[in-house]
């Protein structure tokens, strides 16, 4: 439960980070556009700045996701590996499940 929130928290965190960023950028994108000269090209940098944020911040997430998918995956592998009549018990129970879901529609 702990785990849960936890997660949770870390995704509402990291939606907030993003959409604060897009906004910065498009808050300076728009101050850009009805600038001229220096200060129009400063803001565009700046704007410019804050995607590459956001971008590198999805880029830590997807990878640290993926690593979490690939703990995941060695995890159940080592417990099939370890439990294989268990692995096989639940495989047989999951698909009774379904089979029973599918069938009641």
């Amino acid at each position: 439960m702990a785990i849960r929130k936890k997660v949770t928290s870390s995704e509402e965190e990291f939606i907030d980070n993003v959409k604060e960023s897009l906004d910065d950028a498009e808050k300076l994108l728009r101050e850009a556009a009805s600038s001229t000269g220096d200060k129009a090209t400063e803001l565009r940098e700046s704007a410019m700045q804050a995607l590459r944020r956001t971008r590198e911040t999805l880029y830590d997430t997807q990878d640290a996701l993926l690593e979490r998918g690939r703990r995941a995956a060695r995890v159940t592998d080592d417990y099939v590996h370890d439990n294989p009549w268990q692995a096989i018990g639940m495989a047989g129970l999951a698909g009774v499940l379904i089979g029973a879901l599918i069938c009641r529609r």
